[in-house]
């Protein structure tokens, strides 16, 4: 039997697309690995940090997926910085993937950010891109849970 032909696509970049759009790529990748008996939620979580009028001032996005934290962004304003509110977000991921059987966390980091940080919480260091940027190192880390 001969393959059916597909018309050919259009590729162009998009700064800003639509959420169905979005939505149709994340599904395809969901549909995928479920197809392979790999279950993941990529719907992203946050803890935030507010002050007395409800202004962020600290926060963590995380993902579960694969029984697995990842943490994509955490971040302190500098007047909170160095007063465990950072530790309390990271904990609080960490706890909230704990209880979704999450057994393992990982990360990535820049040398001018905080690889210092995830070290005294456990993490170890398990890649680097050098000169990534110019000067500096992305790092990635991850911890058993």
């Amino acid at each position: 039997m001969k393959p059916v032909e597909t018309p050919p696509l259009k590729i162009a970049p998009e700064e800003a697309p639509d959420e169905a759009s979005q939505a149709a790529v994340a599904e395809g990748l969901g549909a995928h690995s479920a197809g392979l008996g790999l279950l993941g939620d990529w719907t992203p979580h946050w803890i935030f940090g507010r002050d007395s009028d409800g202004a962020a001032q600290a926060g963590v996005r995380y993902l579960l997926a694969f029984d697995w934290l990842f943490v994509h962004w955490l971040w302190v304003a500098e007047t909170y910085r160095r007063q465990g509110v950072g530790s309390r977000l990271l904990m609080s991921a960490e706890d909230a993937a704990r209880a979704k059987g999450c057994q393992d966390a990982y990360l990535d980091t820049f040398t001018f950010q905080a690889p210092k940080f995830y070290k005294r919480h456990g993490y170890r260091e398990f890649g680097r891109l050098e000169n990534f940027p110019p000067g500096h190192s992305r790092i990635w880390f991850a911890k058993r849970l």
